[in-house]
């Protein structure tokens, strides 16, 4: 397998890298320390053809190779990760889920000002009250009191894009009548409801967030907001971790650009700051650290090319993207304090790279999906049983009893239901 792309698609990754580097990097202190994605910025990505990245050329896209994709979204997540994390959960996460469960032909309307730039989407998901348990989910999709459409009700919390996306992919319970749904369509308990978002009934707020500042995040409610029927696709809940590969795949290239900013800068750093009489980078400690996060960020950027270039071909990566998403991410926190700990002070102050690349790693280890729950995946495929939690009696093999009333899952009591100690 050769995942060295062809000289025109080379060609794209130098022109967008050198596109980001001499303005949207530029301005990432500004746009960390503001909290703002600035019109020029975007102005920057929409010139570029960085949204057309992701998408065959039937659909407006550039329909480039999967390894080339993934290099992309480094060359912009290198100059800016808030930035990056906007511009490309609009055009991958949110163009892919339409072009994918949606009706190229009804749904190309929602494609095309995504893809110019027109329009921002957002992919909702998370509510308040949950994060990876979508069997907590309360956001529902409904048959409207009149004509043949849908209303959504209900509240997406923790989302990126939320307060100025013009569209919603939004994932939600299915309590409509599908009884005209067809296929693989039918009998489904979820969907995709793509939201136009500019309309009554919708409402927006900000969330403050440690890192990755510059990408807008927040929440959006719906009260009784219409949808159009051809904008409900009801799906298999299986389909919902299909349906966030491209997400997860995106967020681990945000992982491996902060770690490779870190540590370009931790080794200029260390090759001119003098302690002790010569260079930090003469010594075996620093050395070493810096050798196990080069080895450790290349072994992941060969992994996302593998995973990119196996997506883009339409296989599955379930396993490879789940591994890739949990040691990316937490490479990039490795990485990040190995250079607090090698800048020592330096590092701390506001605005300086490094104490950003700090702030912005942890946030992509939690996005998505939480590396616990990631490594679950990959022990379900490797064939382990990976139960539901039930109540089980713990005390009756030790030769103990629940008293009267008391739940044995629960409570400690001696033979005889005298308290044990």
């Amino acid at each position: 397998m050769d995942f060295s792309p062809s000289g025109v698609d080379a060609g794209l990754v130098e022109d967008l890298d050198r596109r980001f580097q001499s303005g949207i990097a530029v301005r990432a202190a500004e746009a960390d320390a503001t909290g703002r994605l600035s019109p020029e910025s975007w102005q920057d990505i929409v010139d570029s053809g960085y949204l057309r990245v992701f998408h065959p050329k039937e659909i407006g896209g550039l329909g480039v190779d999967g390894v080339t994709q993934a290099q992309a979204m480094e060359t912009l997540a290198r100059a800016c990760a808030g930035t990056y994390w906007s511009a490309t959960m609009s055009t991958l996460l949110c163009g892919k889920l339409i072009s994918t469960y949606g009706n190229i032909a009804e749904h190309q309307r929602l494609l095309t000002p995504i893809l110019s730039g027109e329009q921002v989407g957002c992919f909702a998901v998370v509510e308040r009250t949950s994060g990876s348990d979508a069997g907590t989910y309360r956001t529902r999709v409904s048959r409207a009191p009149q004509g043949d459409g849908y209303i959504i009700n209900g509240e997406k919390a923790r989302i990126t894009n939320a307060p100025n996306a013009d569209l919603a992919v939004v994932l939600a319970r299915f309590d409509g009548d599908d009884s005209e749904q067809t296929g693989a369509q039918a009998g489904h308990d979820w969907c995709f409801a793509f939201v136009d978002l500019r309309q009554a009934g919708v409402g927006r707020y900000d969330m403050p967030h440690m890192g990755l500042r510059a990408m807008p995040w927040g929440g959006v409610t719906f009260e009784n907001v219409p949808i159009r029927r051809e904008d409900v696709v009801p799906v298999p809940y299986t389909e919902f971790a299909q349906g966030m590969a491209w997400g997860w795949l995106f967020i681990s290239v945000a992982a491996i650009a902060t770690a490779e900013n870190a540590l370009r800068e931790t080794v200029r750093h260390a090759s001119q700051q003098v302690a002790f009489g010569r260079p930090l980078i003469h010594m075996e400690g620093v050395q070493a650290q810096l050798a196990q996060a080069r080895a450790e960020i290349d072994a992941a950027r060969l992994l996302a090319w593998r995973t990119s270039w196996h997506r883009a071909e339409g296989r599955s990566v379930h396993e490879l993207i789940a591994i890739l998403k949990a040691t990316s991410t937490e490479t990039a926190v490795r990485v990040t304090q190995a250079a607090v700990q090698i800048h020592g002070s330096w590092a701390l102050g506001p605005g300086h790279p490094v104490e950003r690349y700090y702030r912005d790693a942890p946030m992509n280890v939690i996005g998505g999906f939480t590396s616990n729950r990631l490594r679950e995946l990959v022990a379900e495929s490797q064939g382990m049983d990976i139960q539901t939690y039930q109540d089980f009696d713990w005390l009756a093999p030790a030769g103990l009893t629940a008293g009267p009333g008391e739940d044995p899952a629960t409570s400690l009591v001696a033979v005889g239901g005298e308290a044990g100690a």
